[in-house]
């Protein structure tokens, strides 16, 4: 299970994640994202501090949401690796 919160105002634009990334939840959040993209040049930000597990699939569209644009924050070791791992790899 994947719960996510939308923080949105003038300056930011905020998803908080709780819980499992993978499944039908990469969907959901991809939805979500899509949903949020801000009108001016304000980068959103994916916090993922509370993410439990990533799956492939998962990974696959942080990477994604990191190419366009998106900053990745995490906590810990796992996500914390994941979100190195994402970031060191070429944007194009």
């Amino acid at each position: 299970m994947l719960k996510i919160t939308s923080e949105k105002d003038r300056n930011s634009v905020r998803l908080r994640l709780e819980g499992s990334l993978t499944g039908p939840w990469v969907g959901e959040l991809e939805h979500e994202w899509r949903t949020i993209q801000p009108a001016e040049a304000v980068s959103p930000v994916v916090d993922l501090t509370n993410v439990t597990f990533v799956g492939e699939d998962g990974k696959l569209l942080l990477k994604r949401m990191w190419r366009e644009g998106v900053q990745l924050i995490a906590a810990g070791c796992c996500t914390g690796h994941l979100v190195e791992e994402i970031t060191r790899s070429r944007p194009n």
